[in-house]
């Protein structure tokens, strides 16, 4: 089971979740190139001008340390990067679990992703100009949950490690990219798991991805913010749990 986080995170937001699979599979997180303890030295901007490149990196990963299908969890883009990574290798993966996941983040016709152009160029804008003021405002509202105040200043801080020009280049790859094609083509048994309010990710995104996907499943969990893997971890691993045993796997003891 390979976990991979979203834009200005790192694999350690995983540890709420990661750890109660690992008694029945092989549980692998890491950290995206120019994310979180990543080698800033193999980060090619050519290659990771678009999400195929971070595609291309799971790939490997999973050739690396899998010995069958592989179970894949992925936050916000990286359920992108694991619908690219599955069109490029089919039989790779097992099935996907996305927490908070968009294919497009745009409002196109009647397709609503919960951005304008003009807002997603107007947050490009802001990135380029003041990274870290942005990362500082931004981030507390994207992980909502503000009687947990601790999340929202451990998102802020993972933000701000994060190498700014590359988060400018990496958010450019994340927010102007369009996926639903791709999705639409998807037959991988699919889990969506969508937080009830979401800034990022809004309810109608999680309901165009369950009548998209053809082997998809939609869970809502009760939370505000784009990180139930953080503020909502109970809840999200029952719906993985479910979703597991509806695939045959066992639930855990």
């Amino acid at each position: 089971m390979i976990f991979a986080h979203g834009f200005g995170c790192d694999q350690n937001m995983w540890r709420f979740m990661a750890p109660k699979f690992a008694e029945r599979f092989r549980v692998v997180t890491f950290d995206l190139v120019g994310s979180g303890q990543s080698d800033l030295g193999a980060y090619d901007k050519a290659k990771y001008a678009t999400l195929q490149g971070y595609a291309n990196d799971l790939l490997d990963i999973a050739n690396e340390f899998a010995t069958g299908p592989v179970m894949f969890v992925g936050h916000s883009v990286s359920a992108m990067i694991g619908v690219l990574a599955d069109l490029k290798a089919p039989g790779t993966f097992a099935a996907h679990m996305m927490v908070g996941p968009s294919p497009c983040y745009i409002n196109d016709g009647d397709y609503t992703g919960g951005f304008t152009r003009e807002d997603i160029d107007s947050l490009l804008d802001t990135l380029e100009s003041n990274y870290l003021g942005w990362a500082s405002s931004m981030a507390p509202a994207i992980m909502g949950v503000p009687e947990r105040p601790e999340l929202g200043a451990e998102l802020t801080a993972s933000f701000c490690r994060t190498d700014p020009d590359i988060a400018k280049q990496f958010a450019k790859a994340t927010f102007l990219s369009d996926n639903r094609q791709d999705v639409a083509k998807l037959q991988t048994p699919t889990l969506v798991i969508q937080s009830s309010e979401d800034l990022i990710a809004p309810l109608a995104v999680g309901e165009y991805m369950q009548r998209t996907l053809p082997n998809g499943t939609l869970r809502v969990v009760v939370n505000t913010g784009h990180c139930p893997h953080l503020s909502a971890p109970d809840a999200s691993c029952e719906a993985i749990e479910e979703f597991l045993g509806a695939l045959g796997e066992p639930r855990a003891q």
